[in-house]
């Protein structure tokens, strides 16, 4: 059974989000600010994450920063800010998804529900088994198994969604992947609405991870007009 922990300092949103979650078989956690979400994260384990942004004592942007230092749990920041600035702004902390209130509960599941699909398929989409390993160069090797990113020496810290991003590229390096594309490979979902700058913001993040001058990036190549590739 997994467990999402719903962080939001409204009980009446807490409340609907736990029943929701309950009934498709889910254990809920619940934290009304960031202080008591990193407390539960301290003491249980936790599979995903909805984060309000808009919170007392810490606020979601602050707590997602401080759960990246050391976990890739999946998370979902909630907001009522539906501004493209104020969503780039909670994907670039290292978010997954961005969901803007007021939402339709059973969309939120949809969403929730894709991320574990993602997650369940992350092992083997698009990768051929014999390709545990993944060699770019000698400063850089990705190994699938383990979830593992070694650049220039050091282990690489990737969510689970910029991991997806950097292996789907990595497996067909030279192929060009548009933003459609690398949203219907990584999410696993060709239905659901999404906002282009969703995937610039995670290839942003990659790249301010693993490249030496993200500006100049010496791995995943922008193809402008076109979409991304590496092409090492």
């Amino acid at each position: 059974m997994n467990t999402i922990l719903v962080v939001d300092d409204d009980r009446e949103i807490r409340d609907v989000l736990h029943i929701y979650l309950r009934n498709e078989g889910y254990r809920v956690l619940e934290a009304e600010d960031g202080l008591q979400a990193l407390e539960h994260l301290q003491h249980e384990h936790v599979d995903l994450i909805l984060l309000d942004i808009m919170m007392p004592r810490m606020d979601g942007i602050k707590a997602c920063l401080k759960i990246r230092e050391d976990s890739n749990i999946p998370i979902i920041m909630l907001s009522a800010k539906g501004e493209d600035i104020d969503k780039i702004a909670g994907l670039s902390t290292g978010a997954d998804d961005y969901v803007t209130k007021p939402f339709n509960p059973l969309v939120l599941i949809a969403r929730v529900k894709a991320q574990f699909r993602r997650q369940s398929f992350a092992a083997t989409a698009a990768v051929p088994p014999d390709s545990l390993v993944i060699t770019i160069d000698e400063d850089f090797i990705i190994y699938k198994a383990e979830h593992r990113v070694i650049v220039r020496g050091r282990e690489v810290a990737l969510t689970p969604i910029e991991f997806a991003i950097l292996l789907l590229l990595a497996t067909y390096r030279g192929q060009v992947f548009n933003i459609d594309k690398i949203y219907q490979n990584v999410w696993k979902d060709q239905t659901a609405f999404y906002s282009e700058n969703t995937v610039m913001v995670h290839i942003r993040n990659v790249r301010e991870k693993i490249e030496v001058t993200p500006r100049e990036p010496q791995y995943i190549k922008t193809v402008w007009g076109v979409g991304y590739k590496i092409d090492r």
